[in-house]
């Protein structure tokens, strides 16, 4: 190494490497710029944006080869030092290049070179608090909040927060200004939003931030709104529908401290607030936290690391905490607030099994299903019906031969879309006209099990004075139409509603009375270790959307196996009672969150090079040797081919947290100087919520 006395300026670029680049000062540069500035350097024959991370004193590369910077795009680093710290921690700990890190936290017209700073204008109109800072003590549930004059829709507050809401906002109030994590587990309906309102309250009323954390911004847009009546002006929105240039200008807000309260999706928690008093999380079990491609991160764990390096509580809010989440509660980690009941007349909704082997049904709707739905819709209710499978059918079958219509580039068969006139591949997005008869004999072909667009229309053909609203990815495609759909049902327009997972997404419906789950079979049997709790997280969620107000609430799960103790449990005890089992099923099996996993994933056109790269990976991992790390396989995908691409995984299982980072950060330089690394598709997936 050549030692120099100059300065080097450490680089973060927008690039697959796994490492900073150095550089030298601009010429007529007084000193070293801030980290965490913006800087446009040379990079081969392009000119990239990077972020300054560091500096020293000497490089591996002799100073004459090094290349100076071209440009200081910032005055003042562009997040604030507790975000900054945790986007380098994000790489070291999900080892992945730390350039790609800081490129996915910020809106791509501020990776191109925009200003970051609002405005003059805008910067010298702070956003109004919309709310009065001696009214936010400890909450005592029926305090009117108002508004100084220009605080935009600020509304007044009559609601009386039951016991429990009231103990809960005190507690986390109570640790404003440190770290400390709260899970408040509250039923469906029981009022989580508004302790959040509460507790954000208190946190801004000193002109702090907050940071909202939600799956799925698009389809909350009633917690926009509440949020938006309570506080006014100063809470702006960030996920991925937003146009770039209004993300941009919500950034920059948040940046400025203009936007008091930041409400986003997974990749919200890297937005800067220099001001942050508190985070929450709503909805923690859900799996969109988890990125599951490219920088493969948790929004979740890192909104916890977050709060701990800022010095501020976390609220994580769910009914159906994950078992993670449940675990550290149990171990004190986490403070446990419970919330068991629903505020007012509304109660918690009757739930029963209906068993498929003794009902007749029509496309998946069993008698006594059909029944119920004719009973509600009678009684003036609104149904939902659930299926967490889209399209018409899962499959177009041949009866005289057996044939599938296969997707020509997945190991999957191709999902009928009626409406649409094609089959459809939901993994690899092949679409084809519908053959009229089958590839292999010529006979009439048959749609084969159900998928909500074939719900829809039995639906309809079963109830045609009833108007249907159908909720799936195939509706939501389009800007707007997930509102849309939306206001149907809160206007009672639409009396039955037809939806998969989307439906889960903390939907407040307050006329539904019924609702009905068509097959709860689909996660009793799945290889993945993960899948019962999904399921009876999925079960618990939908079935939360039934009886929230006056109307007394009932709730159907069609299934072939009505002794399985998964159903009977959930049915019998309740979630928190599945989970207490789960989690000793986890303790006994030594899954998480009681050891710690990694996957290295690897995709290639040719099976024998993806085989042997993961062999070659795998042996040198046995090499290293680290006490307690076992590598497990290569072993195939769940779906071993998509999109021509064949796909493999190694599988690293350990104990210890400390043990796993220890043996990534030796083994994946390893992997990445073999030979058959180079132009192999890979990636590491630390702590994955899918191994199969």
């Amino acid at each position: 190494m050549e030692k120099d006395t100059g300065l080097i300026l450490r680089v973060a670029l927008d690039t697959p490497l796994r490492r900073v680049f150095d550089y030298l000062p601009m010429k007529d540069s007084y000193g070293p710029p801030p980290l965490g500035v913006r800087v446009r350097v040379p990079f081969g024959r392009r000119k990239l944006i990077g972020i300054l991370v560091s500096t020293a004193s000497e490089s591996s590369i002799p100073t004459a080869r090094l290349r100076g910077i071209h440009e200081i795009l910032d005055t003042s680093p562009i997040f604030d030092a507790a975000t900054f710290d945790l986007l380098k921690w994000a790489a070291d700990y999900y080892h992945h290049p730390i350039g790609e890190v800081f490129a996915a936290a910020l809106p791509a017209s501020l990776r191109s070179g925009q200003a970051a700073a609002l405005p003059f204008a805008q910067s010298k109109t702070r956003a109004p608090a919309a709310c009065d800072p001696a009214q936010f003590g400890p909450a005592k549930g029926d305090r009117p909040t108002s508004g100084p004059a220009g605080a935009g829709a600020a509304q007044t507050d009559t609601l009386t927060l039951s016991g429990a809401q009231t103990e809960a906002v005190d507690a986390i109030v109570a640790t404003l200004g440190r770290f400390a994590a709260h899970l408040l587990f509250g039923v469906t309906g029981s009022g989580k939003t508004e302790v959040y309102l509460r507790t954000i309250a208190a946190a801004i009323a000193a002109d702090r931030q907050a940071l909202v954390l939600v799956p799925e911004i698009a389809l909350t847009p009633q917690l926009l709104e509440r949020f938006r009546r309570r506080f006014g002006n100063g809470v702006v929105a960030l996920h991925s529908a937003l146009t770039d240039a209004e993300r941009r200008d919500a950034w920059r807000a948040a940046h400025a401290g203009a936007a008091r309260i930041v409400i986003g999706t997974r990749s919200a928690v890297f937005t800067s607030l220099p001001r942050l008093a508190l985070i929450v999380v709503d909805e923690e079990h859900d799996p969109s936290y988890k990125q599951q491609e490219g920088f493969r991160y948790s929004a979740r764990d890192l909104a916890v690391v977050r709060a701990r390096g800022a010095a501020v509580p976390i609220v994580l809010g769910s009914a159906t905490p994950s078992l993670e989440t449940l675990e550290n509660a149990a171990s004190g980690r986490y403070s446990r607030h419970r919330l068991p009941h629903r505020p007012g007349a509304a109660q918690d909704a009757r739930m029963s099994l209906i068993d498929l082997r003794r009902h007749a049904s029509d496309q998946g709707l069993s008698t006594p299903a059909v029944s119920a739905i004719a009973e509600h819709l009678d009684t003036g209710g609104q149904v939902i019906v659930f299926l967490n499978r889209r399209g018409f059918a899962p499959s177009l079958f041949c009866s005289s031969c057996g044939w599938v219509a296969p997707c020509a580039h997945c190991d999957a068969r191709m999902t009928l879309h009626r409406r649409a006139r094609e089959l459809r591949c939901h993994h690899c997005g092949a679409h084809t006209e519908i053959p009229a008869v089958c590839a292999a004999c010529g006979q009439a072909l048959l749609p084969v099990g159900q998928g909500t667009e074939r719900v829809e229309e039995t639906l309809a053909r079963l109830f045609p004075h009833a108007s249907l609203a159908r909720l799936d990815r195939d509706t939501a495609s389009a800007r707007g139409s997930i509102q849309t759909v939306l206001e149907r049902v809160h206007s009672g327009e639409a009396r039955i509603l037809i939806g998969t997972q989307m439906l889960t997404k903390g939907h407040h419906f307050p006329d539904v009375s019924l609702v009905l789950i068509l097959d709860a079979d689909q996660g009793l049997f799945a290889s993945d270790f993960r899948a019962t709790e999904r399921l009876a997280q999925t079960i618990t969620q939908v079935a939360g959307r039934a009886g929230r107000a006056a109307r007394a609430g009932e709730v159907l799960i069609q299934t072939q196996y009505p002794e399985h103790p998964l159903l009977t449990r959930l049915i019998a005890e309740g979630y928190e009672s599945f989970a207490d089992s789960a989690l000793e099923e986890r303790r006994e099996a030594q899954w998480p969150p009681f050891s710690r996993l990694a996957m290295l994933r690897a995709e290639a056109r040719d099976e024998r090079r993806l085989s042997d790269f993961l062999l070659a990976a795998a042996e040198r991992g046995s090499r290293l040797n680290e006490h307690g790390v076992k590598v497990l396989g290569p072993a195939s995908a769940l779906l071993a081919r998509r999109a021509d691409h064949f796909r493999a995984h190694l599988l690293i299982e350990t104990a210890r947290r400390g043990d796993l980072q220890r043996f990534l950060a030796q083994w994946l330089p390893a992997v990445e100087d073999l030979p058959g690394a180079q132009g192999m598709r890979w990636s590491i997936d630390v702590d994955p919520l899918e191994v199969d």
